[in-house]
């Protein structure tokens, strides 16, 4: 073979590979990753099974270092969050972000952030690229009973748990989601005049139950390698959710308001897990056995989320019985 046909017909063989690895990575499924049931953890009401990622778990371009989760974003002043306008009627289910450096910002569907005039949950993940100009986010209130007129600083409040994930998620109905919070609020016995969801997390009682949690499971991610890129979470006789991303660093950044959101599920609405494995894997293989598969199961259940043709994160909050 000449050497012009030999570099041609390695070039393509090149190009071939290439494309192969960016099909295969722009998806979440079995091809890309799988489901550990050897190393599930289990404390008390909540047991979680992880999710690695196959050959490593680097972020791909775009969502890995680059960019920079909520949480992190507003303790280091990389954003700032503020009212849309002073009418509640009008600019209640939206919130304006500014960024302030040259990162992209992830936000995810679910997170509270709290302050402004009221709490407030993001309604879907958004990934805010670096700009000069507002950019707007949809929002639903978890605080129904406030509406100040001095806008508070917003702060981080963590994921929502899996139950309120669900309703925002199925119904996107505000009055649906007050509902929820209030028979949450009542069902713990929170008393709080403003109705909010954040309440319970001011019980010295029920933020020490929680953190007991926490730190076992925390305990365990921090002593296992690191190619863990999300779980399935089970209470009880059902998986309450599932969030997996596509790479460590966002995952690994997200973990700790994740855990908080599952932790405060299985505190709320939890059970002694009785679940099997079994159960487990049935759940895995609907979410995970192709993108066909997975599309048809999150459709009424969950969210995909993609940017630049990648799936980024996958998440589900079906309370799935085997």
């Amino acid at each position: 073979m000449s050497t012009t046909r030999y570099r041609t017909a390695r070039s393509l063989l090149t190009f071939c590979l290439l494309l192969f690895m960016l099909s295969a990575s722009a998806q979440l499924t079995y091809e890309t990753v799988y489901v550990d049931y050897d190393s599930a953890w289990q404390y008390k009401n909540l047991k979680i099974y992880p999710v690695r990622k196959k050959g490593g778990g680097g972020g791909p371009a775009g969502t890995g270092a680059e960019v920079v989760p909520l949480g992190e974003a507003l303790s280091k002043g990389l954003v700032t969050v503020t009212e849309r306008g002073t009418t509640s009627f009008e600019n209640v289910h939206w919130l304006r972000f500014n960024t302030k450096s040259n990162k992209s910002i992830y936000i995810g569907g679910g997170e509270v952030v709290t302050g402004g005039r009221q709490d407030r949950m993001i309604v879907r993940d958004t990934i805010l690229d670096p700009s000069d100009k507002d950019q707007y986010v949809p929002v639903m209130c978890v605080e129904e009973g406030r509406w100040s007129n001095k806008e508070k600083k917003f702060g981080y409040g963590n994921y929502a748990n899996t139950d309120l994930r669900n309703i925002l998620d199925s119904s996107g109905n505000q009055v649906t989601l007050w509902r929820e919070v209030d028979r949450q609020l009542q069902a713990g016995g929170f008393r709080n005049k403003t109705l909010a969801y954040e309440s319970r997390f001011k019980d010295k009682k029920y933020v020490l139950k929680g953190e007991d949690y926490f730190k076992f499971f925390m305990d365990k991610f921090r002593h296992t390698d690191s190619t863990i890129v999300g779980f399935v979470a089970v209470s009880g006789d059902k998986v309450i959710g599932s969030d997996v991303y596509d790479g460590t660093y966002l995952f690994y950044h997200q973990l700790e308001p994740l855990l908080r959101g599952y932790i405060d599920g299985a505190l709320t609405n939890g059970a002694p897990v009785t679940l099997s494995t079994p159960g487990v894997k049935k759940y895995a293989d609907r979410l995970l056995s192709n993108e066909k598969s997975q599309a048809d199961f999150v459709k009424d259940y969950g969210e995909v989320f993609r940017s630049q043709g990648r799936v980024v994160h996958v998440n589900t909050f079906i309370q799935f019985k085997p």
